[in-house]
């Protein structure tokens, strides 16, 4: 048995409750995989209840941590950097050098960014700066992005009202990412205009072709906070044991939907993240990949 692959995740920390690498960082345990967690933030809760408590950290900070990583002579191990919400355009300089630097480690390592600039009804919630700088800087680094349907329509520049047109701005994104990698793009929480009486879909669009999980609707109001991390984490986990793109979207959405269920069937506000932990690897409730293109 060799050791466990490594993964340089790059998010928020909270103390109470599970967003960023808070969310992110178990379920990849629980898959197998070291994680080396390195926060942008450090608050006591999310900012969905109105008020924390905490600080932001400069990306001096996070450029620190990577260098003291670096020292251990660890990068050439790392197989894929892992990033979310982005601060400010300082932020995304940092996290850039980082996967620079790993890259020069180990050209085999992927980038997986989850494009975190907003949602449908609330809109953007970053600071003006980070939607260009996503665009213009982190995009073209991308292997993995994992856009909701909202970031996808920011990014793309189009309006995404049914599976055709998610598939052409997903496709659109492909072209500018990364020509050496997978060039993979999981578009999360997306609504057609007519929806299925199924509830809520998850595209995944790579080389092998482009897949749609359905899933029931969970009336989750608010809205759990920290689900988008939770299912960008499993899916690069499997990705990463399986380079299987559809029966990665299947683990990773099989397992999402099972941890919201929990969550609901409990009534909690926070994802109940460690109570759904055998779900992770081998879900329980199990929603197939339809092959869409």
């Amino acid at each position: 048995m060799g050791l466990p692959r490594s993964i340089l995740s790059i998010q928020s920390w909270v103390a109470y409750g599970h967003v960023g690498n808070a969310a992110a960082v178990f379920p990849l345990q629980r898959l197998g995989f070291e994680v080396w967690a390195v926060h942008t933030v450090l608050f006591s809760n999310h900012t969905g209840y109105g008020a924390w408590r905490g600080l932001t950290l400069p990306p001096e900070h996070l450029v620190e941590m990577v260098e003291g990583i670096a020292e251990r002579g660890a990068l050439a191990q790392c197989d894929a950097v892992l990033s979310g919400y982005m601060g400010s355009a300082g932020t995304a300089a940092a996290i850039l050098s980082a996967l620079a630097r790993v890259r020069t480690q180990n050209p085999q390592a992927l980038f997986c960014c989850d494009p975190v600039m907003g949602d449908a009804g609330r809109g953007v919630f970053v600071h003006p700066e980070i939607p260009p700088v996503l665009k213009a800087q982190v995009l073209p680094q991308a292997d993995l992005l994992t856009p909701n349907q909202f970031e996808l329509e920011l990014l793309s520049g189009r309006r995404v009202r049914n599976l055709e047109e998610a598939l052409e701005a997903a496709h659109e994104l492909r072209e500018r990412m990364r020509p050496e990698g997978p060039r993979v793009v999981m578009v999360t929480s997306f609504l057609p205009e007519k929806p299925s009486p199924s509830g809520i879909e998850t595209l995944a669009v790579g080389e092998e072709g482009a897949y749609r999980v359905r899933t029931p609707y969970i009336p989750l109001d608010p809205p759990r906070n920290g689900a988008g991390d939770a299912i960008t984490a499993l899916f690069l986990g499997h990705y990463l044991r399986t380079g299987r793109l559809a029966l990665s979207l299947e683990n990773a959405v099989s397992a999402t939907y099972n941890l919201l269920q929990l969550t609901h069937q409990l009534g909690a506000r926070e994802i109940q993240l460690v109570a759904a932990q055998e779900e992770y690897a081998n879900p329980s409730q199990r929603f197939a990949a339809e092959r869409v293109a």
